[in-house]
């Protein structure tokens, strides 16, 4: 078989990457327990039309089909009511989620969701093609209150500072309002409001210019009118200040209105409990637009500190009518944390380690293979206390048996004692059933990294706590 060549856009993490994505998603999913959120998981497909109903997506779908479609019949995979698509994010499975199920759920209904996603963009740092997404949602029946707009980004500011001690960086979530957007847009006299926030979301991939530039030529705006969409985008900060400079600059091109107003009492809201419950993380950033057209009210974006370019890592907003059945409506608020993005600048910035790929802890050598089963009764006492253990593959010399933990990264070797030394009948007759009795748990355990080597007994000794399991670290530390 011929080398196999690497595919664009599908991570797969050696064995200390896995620990350290591993310990990512472990802390990501006890903060959200933590606030109440259920796990759920959905399935990777849906039908195709479902997923292209919301939002300019449709170069990026993977289209899910058979090799040989079933009668053979010709377009039979053409036709859009039976086609599926493997889906591109958690929010599109969720809605559906809710709508099939919503006369067993209890709203509002707070869940968390981790899984992969498919998204056919082209590959480059920090992103991928397949990738792990960590979401949060809060669902309401008819209606949702605002304080939830307030609630999910500070949830996902915790989650994320939880990751903190181990070399993440800070993080800095950008909050907007669509309503505030909208509202000055339409001030301005600018009806094709998602057109002008598509735009105004390239904003960082293209520059104010081009912005500009794009706003005349397809959303029609007016030089002047073009000016003052850049220019909303130019506010930002951490306090209400921000506040008195959107309605100064709104009063300045006489574009108030009131749903511009209704946004911005959200937005300071959200800014002030962010003040008090998470100072310095939350800022207000008019530019940040959010591209798909199902966002109504608050959206979210979220840097790392020092990081920036590798561009948001975790993003959402309120959604009103995502889910709806035509009679009832479920308004939401949610975030999605790309881990797979996450991870990967950890890894490649050097900003993380772990402290060893494999969870063993120790590894048990074997005397000769006549005695396997002496290390087998060893290892096998230390997993019932909650040891990782291993057996070695051979019984080579010590000191190559060494060196296989050593490749590994396991840190501490368990000699067992010699036959006859515990005890036991060392010369029994190969019909007759070993003695694997307590005295074969005795013996010598020997830290490789310091070369310390002690007596133990398997029914009792354990491995210091920060031994007993891989542990992810800033990388200095490692």
């Amino acid at each position: 078989m011929a080398r196999p060549t690497p595919l664009s856009g599908f991570p797969e993490w050696l064995p200390d990457g896995r620990v350290v994505e591993q310990h990512v998603l472990d802390t990501l999913r006890r903060t959200f327990e933590l606030h109440g959120f259920a796990g759920i998981e959905t399935r990777a497909v849906e039908p195709l039309d479902q997923l292209l109903r919301k939002g300019e997506t449709s170069k990026e779908v993977y289209v899910l089909r058979r090799l040989q479609e079933e009668g053979d019949a010709p377009g039979a995979s053409d036709r859009s009511e039976k086609q599926l698509g493997l889906h591109f994010d958690l929010t599109v499975p969720f809605a559906r989620y809710v709508l099939e199920n919503a006369g067993r759920l209890a709203f509002p209904f707070k869940r968390y969701q981790i899984q992969k996603v498919w998204r056919g963009e082209r590959p480059q740092d920090g992103r991928f093609r397949e990738f792990v997404q960590a979401d949060i949602d809060v669902v309401g029946a008819g209606e949702l209150p605002y304080h939830y707009e307030v609630e999910l980004p500070l949830v996902m500011a915790e989650a994320l500072g939880a990751l903190r001690d181990v070399g993440v960086p800070e993080v800095r979530i950008l909050v907007n309002n669509r309503k505030v957007a909208e509202g000055f847009y339409r001030g301005l006299g600018l009806d094709d409001v998602e057109g002008v926030l598509r735009q105004v979301d390239k904003l960082d991939k293209i520059g104010p210019e081009a912005v500009a530039e794009l706003l005349q030529a397809e959303q029609g705006a007016t030089p002047e009118q073009a000016k003052g969409c850049l220019e909303l985008a130019a506010i930002s900060g951490e306090d209400v200040g921000v506040i008195d400079r959107v309605r100064a600059l709104a009063a300045s091109y006489d574009a108030a209105t009131e749903l511009l107003e209704t946004g911005l009492g959200e937005l300071a809201a959200l800014i002030e409990a962010a003040a008090r419950r998470a100072p310095g993380v939350v800022v207000a950033d008019l530019k940040i637009a959010r591209g798909l057209d199902y966002y109504t009210g608050s959206v979210y974006e979220t840097v790392l500190v020092g990081h920036e370019q590798l561009g948001s890592i975790c993003s959402g907003g309120r959604y009103d009518t995502l889910a709806s059945d035509g009679k009832n409506t479920y308004p939401g608020v949610g975030l999605s944390i790309g881990v797979s993005r996450l991870v990967s600048r950890l890894l490649s910035a050097g900003l993380v380690a772990a402290t060893r790929g494999v969870p063993t802890a120790v590894l048990v050598a074997v005397t000769d293979e006549a005695h396997r089963d002496r290390s087998d009764a060893v290892a096998a006492a230390l997993r019932s206390r909650g040891v990782p253990a291993d057996v070695a593959p051979t019984a080579a010399k010590f000191g190559k048996q060494i060196k296989v933990a050593d490749r590994r990264g396991i840190p501490f070797v368990w000699f067992p004692a010699q036959p006859g030394e515990d005890g036991a009948e060392p010369d029994a007759e190969p019909d007759v059933e070993p003695d694997v009795g307590h005295g074969v748990l005795v013996g010598q355990v020997k830290d490789i990294r310091s070369g310390e080597q002690v007596d133990a007994d398997a029914a009792t000794w354990a491995p210091p706590a920060d031994d007993l399991f891989p542990r992810v670290v800033p990388a200095a530390a490692e």
